[in-house]
């Protein structure tokens, strides 16, 4: 439990060295992945099972990713928090997510989300803009919406079992209507952080004016983890044809949304959209569509990274937002060109990268529960997205015009590093395990 503790608070640590807390934010993701080797299985203060060590390796390794790529990049658009500032709040935002994952009480979790809104909203605005306060505001109002909705659905699990401790929870094996509706609700409630349909409308907003690491650490492990929430709540209760007509909704607005987007962050906070979609349908299934929603959730976290961190690369030179007003990317910085692309084929499922293994298990899982017309639309919409992400792209990386792109290496070969990870996870799940 003592190791478990320190891994949890390694980012709070960090933060005793404030003016150094671009480098101790680092250093303590690495020290933490090291810690994570040690931990036991455990279902006492902390549950720590397959499930959560996953979503804990994916916090530390997108936090350490940022805090490398933050160390360039928020020098140039820090300017409403300063620069020690913005990695002091990247340092709370990781400690609120690893808490939220790793403890064993439905409350706390609850308390954990709700953090996580606290330490990451003034990031959002790093860079003082008009529309970057609205996005801020925005935020703070739909989320905090979510998050009341989800704190009715603790109190009726409470009123239901008389404790909230998860493990104790989920073997009671006890049904009721307040029990449906306490997990109904919390779908609509912690799907707000997860970016889920209707609730989503925050997610594009934030996105595109948060600063690219903070962007990567939203799509990348925020709202996997409330979509970690939403699981371990789901486990009470699992409400599987309402959990499946709301990802299926969800999956085909943002297929929708995607087809006419002219922004390039926008069009990526769209693709985590529809990714967070796919997983909840692969949560909802169980079995082998449940062990594809792990997969894709891993890959995705690194390959929305990279997305992320290709974007303000483009940004960082550009300071243009449109897809329309970007060209030639390949001809002038090959290394920007590949994370571009890398990250655009992994987000949209390409096999071979992790992704697209991870949605074929889910599209096995439809089938294997006996509700494969299901997969018709589902097929649609992944299609849908793929054309209209990797459209976008190849006109951004085509081309023939001179450009001067100057762009820190740390920066460059961050971006190039994650796509590559996913892309390493699929080959691995192929080749080793022979999941096709």
């Amino acid at each position: 439990m003592i190791i478990d503790i320190i891994l949890m608070v390694m980012p709070l640590i960090s933060i005793i060295f404030y003016k150094y807390n671009n480098y101790s934010s680092f250093a303590s993701g690495i020290i933490a992945m090291f810690l994570l080797l040690f931990i036991k299985n455990s279902e006492n203060i902390f549950l720590i099972d397959s499930t959560s060590r996953i979503f804990i390796f994916m916090i530390l390794a997108i936090y350490t990713a940022s805090s490398i790529y933050g160390t360039k990049y928020i020098k140039k658009y820090a300017s409403f928090i300063s620069y020690n500032t913005y990695f002091l709040l990247n340092s709370l935002f990781a400690f609120t997510m690893l808490f939220t994952v790793m403890i064993n009480n439905y409350g706390f979790m609850w308390v954990g989300i709700e953090g996580t809104t606290i330490s990451s909203a003034l990031m959002v605005i790093t860079e003082g803009t008009e529309t970057a306060k609205e996005a801020t505001w925005r935020y703070i109002i739909i989320v905090s919406a979510g998050i009341s909705i989800a704190f009715i659905a603790i109190i009726l699990i409470y009123y239901s079992f008389h404790t909230l401790t998860v493990s104790l929870i989920i073997n009671e094996n006890k049904k009721s209507i307040l029990i449906a509706l306490a997990v109904a609700l919390s779908l609509i409630g912690f799907g707000t952080k997860a970016g889920i349909f209707p609730m989503h409308s925050w997610l594009p907003d934030a996105h595109s004016e948060a600063p690219a690491p903070t962007s990567a650490m939203f799509s990348g492990v925020l709202l996997p983890v409330a979509l970690y929430v939403v699981y371990r709540i789901y486990e009470i209760d699992r409400l599987r044809m309402l959990f499946i007509i709301f990802s299926i909704t969800s999956m085909g607005f943002a297929a929708i949304f995607l087809s006419y987007q002219t922004r390039y962050k926008r069009m990526f906070a769209y693709s985590t959209m529809e990714n967070m979609s796919m997983a909840l349908l692969g949560i909802a299934l169980g079995g082998y569509a449940f062990l594809g929603a792990i997969i894709l959730l891993l890959a995705h976290s690194f390959g929305k990274a990279g997305a992320f961190f290709s974007s303000g690369n483009i940004l960082y030179y550009s300071d243009k937002k449109s897809v329309f007003d970007i060209n030639s990317i390949y001809k002038n910085n090959k290394v920007l060109g590949i994370s571009l692309l890398l990250s655009s084929l992994a987000v949209t499922g390409t096999p071979p990268f992790g992704t697209f293994i991870g949605e074929f298990l889910i599209i096995y899982g439809i089938f294997k529960s006996g509700l494969w017309y299901l997969a018709i639309p589902v097929i649609i919409f992944i299609f849908m997205a793929f054309v209209s992400i990797n459209m976008n792209v190849t006109g951004m990386m085509l081309g023939d015009e001179n450009h001067d792109i100057k762009i820190p290496k740390i920066m460059l070969y961050t971006s190039l590093i994650m796509p590559v990870i996913s892309l390493i996870i699929g080959l691995y799940l192929v080749v080793y395990h022979e999941i096709l």
